[in-house]
């Protein structure tokens, strides 16, 4: 007589269970491999089910990518949003550095799965248009730092681009790297920021020999 408690014997998943199992296993195919390179067939032999389970939960591979992608947007602009809010002083910005460079360490498949272009059947854009998103809250903040400092508030979206680019780029080269801490990288992302901010020109400009003779590279 089978024990059911002997071990043979394996629970079966709810449908909520196995949906999410089968995003677990696409989120991680995705970010190794990308969206061209995952197959329903390994997602699927991975979860331990047939190709039409698969379908009848996502109705079939860009189903599935397209909210693996959605909850990673979600997850980091939830991130960007609550970290952006209050006083807008170094202290907050450096605290801000740390916290993105942290959901980038925690959440490294998701994050790249983010910095490909998002196939066109996620619906979610790309990597640009997410940074773009975050951009337009951060550029909030600048302007009333720029109004505070008597510098042209008209200026931020600009700015605010520079800056959550800045951090976006490291973040990308940090993952491949893991070195320094976070703590370090942010220090350094927040010395040149800050920095930076806190001595902007009022008028910069570039020397009119500059703008006459840029450096050809192919006369170099």
């Amino acid at each position: 007589m089978t024990n059911p408690a002997n071990g043979n014997h394996r629970k079966r998943m709810t449908g909520k269970e196995r949906r999410e199992q089968l995003l677990d296993i696409g989120r991680k195919l995705f970010a190794e491999r990308g969206f061209e390179g995952t197959s329903i067939e390994e997602i699927a032999a991975q979860a331990g089910v047939s190709k039409p389970v698969v379908y009848e939960h996502f109705g079939g591979k860009e189903g599935l990518y397209a909210v693996v992608v959605d909850r990673e947007v979600e997850r980091l602009l939830t991130t960007a949003t609550a970290i952006l809010g209050g006083a807008h002083t170094r202290e907050k910005f450096e605290a801000a550095a740390v916290a993105l460079l942290r959901y980038i360490e925690d959440n490294a498949d998701g994050f790249r799965i983010l910095v490909r272009d998002s196939h066109p059947a996620s619906g979610a854009g790309t990597f640009g248009s997410l940074i773009s998103d975050i951009a337009s809250q951060v550029e909030y903040i600048l302007g009333d730092f720029f109004r505070a400092r008597g510098y042209d508030p008209k200026l931020a979206p600009m700015y605010a681009q520079m800056l959550v680019g800045m951090v976006a780029v490291t973040g990308q080269w940090w993952l491949d790297v893991r070195k320094p801490k976070v703590e370090v990288v942010a220090a350094h992302l927040i010395n040149l920021a800050w920095n930076g901010l806190s001595q902007l020109e009022q008028t910069p400009s570039i020397s009119a020999q500059a703008a006459r003779n840029p450096p050809n590279p192919a006369k170099a």
